[in-house]
């Protein structure tokens, strides 16, 4: 935490940072009816979810509060893959370094036995699937997306072995339709679909990212106002035009930031040399 940011304020923490505590993070109720429906039904009955919506609507950040929700539960092994561009091979390697198993790169017949073993197993022993977590899930190639679907099964798809969670932009969604991946899209159990968000939703967000870092009062009703109405509609760029009136507000020991603070932040070069020139004829 930067206390260059927190102190003049009295933040807790920046809460227009990315690395937020998992508690003053911003979830909306359809957030939480997903999360409800991930934690008591997918575990247990496995298959695939689908997280979908533009960039900056949400869905990194509601992946990162479903990992650490599903990560407190005792009896549920979670994996997170990092690097979905990855070719087969390395997919397989992937997998066995978050699974915990030993795969020999040159055998993936041998791969897929000893993964769906271990999944299985773990079934056994628990009745709830190991969950897979895959942000960015666009960039995945359709032979892995298939190998994945073929590896997270049994006895000819009647037995789910495996929990996943893909999160992705448009991209993916229109990939899930194309006949190639069609036994995959077709395969999507529960769907969280991200828009971009209403003026009150993005009131909703600035209100509780400021409540949850103890500094309700940081900003200007007005402010608030008008970072709603420029944010598009948009999660990042409210959090990013934020983040920067605060770096401003630190710099120039103010107080509160307020709309004036943002036209001199934020005002177009133009709009500041056309009122120059009216002040001077003014004059």
């Amino acid at each position: 935490m930067n206390r260059l940011l927190l102190t003049p304020f009295g933040l807790k923490w920046n809460p227009f940072n990315t690395e937020l505590p998992t508690e003053a993070l911003y979830l909306s109720p359809k957030i939480n009816d997903f999360f409800w429906c991930i934690e008591q039904v997918h575990v247990r009955e496995g298959g695939f979810a689908l997280i979908q919506g533009d960039p900056g609507t949400g869905k990194s950040v509601a992946l990162r509060a479903l990992a650490e929700r599903l990560e407190r539960q005792t009896d549920l092994t979670v994996g997170i893959l990092n690097h979905p561009q990855s070719n087969l091979g390395d997919f397989y390697r992937e997998l066995a370094e978050v699974f915990g198993v030993t795969l020999k790169p040159c055998n993936r017949w041998g791969g897929f036995k000893i993964l769906r073993e271990r999944w299985i197993s773990h079934l056994e022993a628990t009745r709830t699937r190991c969950c897979l977590l895959i942000d960015e899930a666009q960039e995945m190639s359709p032979k892995t997306l298939l190998e994945l679907r073929l590896l997270a099964s049994a006895r000819f798809d009647s037995q789910p072995l495996l929990a996943v969670v893909l999160a992705g932009d448009a991209r993916l969604n229109e990939a899930l339709t194309r006949e190639e991946l069609l036994p995959l899209g077709t395969r999507i159990r529960v769907r969280l679909t991200l828009d971009y968000a209403t003026r009150e939703e993005l009131a909703a967000c600035l209100d509780h990212l400021l409540d949850s870092a103890g500094a309700p009062t940081l900003m200007s009703p007005s402010l608030k106002h008008t970072l709603c109405e420029r944010a598009g509609g948009n999660y990042r760029l409210l959090t990013n035009l934020a983040a920067q009136l605060l770096a401003v507000a630190a710099q120039r020991q103010l107080p509160v930031l307020d709309d004036k603070l943002y036209l001199e932040v934020f005002a177009s070069p133009n709009s500041t040399t056309h009122s120059t020139r009216r002040n001077s004829r003014a004059r």
